[in-house]
């Protein structure tokens, strides 16, 4: 299951290729890069959730391991 940062990372990069397509329709080379950061933003933010999810199951294994 996805926790914010991951649902909102994936929003961020969906956003960004959308920038990124509408900048090339357009010739609009400012766009295309804001549409790379924030590609780029929402891929940092993709991992720093998984991370979290991460770490938060393998400590709340140690906490059932200890439990025993």
């Amino acid at each position: 299951m996805w926790n914010k940062n991951e649902r909102k990372g994936k929003i961020g990069q969906a956003k960004g290729k959308i920038k990124q397509a509408v900048g090339d329709l357009t010739h609009d080379d400012d766009l295309k890069a804001e549409g790379r950061v924030d590609e780029a933003v929402g891929r940092v933010r993709e991992a720093v959730g998984q991370t979290r999810r991460k770490a938060g199951a393998a400590i709340e294994k140690v906490g059932k391991a200890v439990k025993r």
